[in-house]
């Protein structure tokens, strides 16, 4: 996923001040164009990244929580920096399980939150989110969603000494599991939205597919998601 991708997510949420910083040197694309190549390359790399967090021996609940969850999001790309204002920004998929145990068709969203505080720095992180209840999803779906305030969020356990044992007690909403490259400090973004990426969706399969009618009501399908699915089973 190039730089110029990562500036564009973070400009259409709003971060115009922090995607200068992270990504000073990328020349702005028009937003109308190549929605649905992007949309591709979000899911493409929510494949690859996936695959690699599955297997990441520093990560060894992450295959289980899947396996106890109602939904999951994963952003292959989440872009957190700035200078006194910051804020995290990055597209990704969600996909919901039925009762039968099948994934659904993925439906594109995406994650914005600023802060503000004495801050520097940047990171890059590849975050899964796993969604453990209808409440949550429901919450979620309604458009309107803010990580710790519609819904509880913590932290997955991460660690070669964490046993399967430990998914058996389950009391949050939403588990994060994530992998940093970077380094930044300072003020923590709190309240994070979570937003239907609606120009994704369209694109990805036609005009007016929302992600009810993509995740629950499954009116639409494709193929490219079936390497995920699978990985997810």
């Amino acid at each position: 996923m190039s730089l110029t991708f990562a500036r564009r997510s973070l400009l259409r949420l709003g971060f115009a001040g922090l995607a200068a910083g992270v990504a000073a040197s990328a020349s702005l694309p028009a937003f109308a164009a190549n929605d649905l190549a992007e949309a591709r390359d979000v899911l493409a790399q929510s494949t690859s990244i996936y695959l690699t967090l599955k297997t990441d021996p520093d990560m060894p609940e992450l295959p289980h929580y899947v396996a106890r969850a109602r939904a999951v999001i994963i952003f292959p790309r989440l872009v957190k920096g700035g200078f006194i204002l910051g804020g995290e920004g990055g597209d990704g998929v969600l996909l919901v399980k039925d009762n039968a145990g099948n994934w659904s068709a993925p439906a594109f969203y995406s994650l914005a939150a600023a802060s503000l505080g004495l801050q520097i720095g940047g990171q890059v992180s590849e975050v899964v989110l796993t969604i453990m209840n209808d409440g949550a999803l429901d919450a979620i779906l309604r458009n309107n969603f803010k990580l710790g305030a519609d819904a509880s969020i913590a932290v997955g356990p991460v660690g070669k000494g964490v046993e399967a044992g430990t998914t058996t007690n389950l009391k949050e909403d939403i588990y994060a599991f994530s992998k940093n490259q970077g380094l930044y400090g300072g003020a923590t973004a709190e309240g994070a939205a979570l937003l239907e990426a609606k120009a994704y969706n369209e694109a990805f399969y036609g005009k007016g597919a929302t992600a009810e009618d993509i995740v629950l009501k499954r009116k639409y399908e494709t193929d490219k998601a079936d390497v995920l699915r699978q990985a997810l089973k």
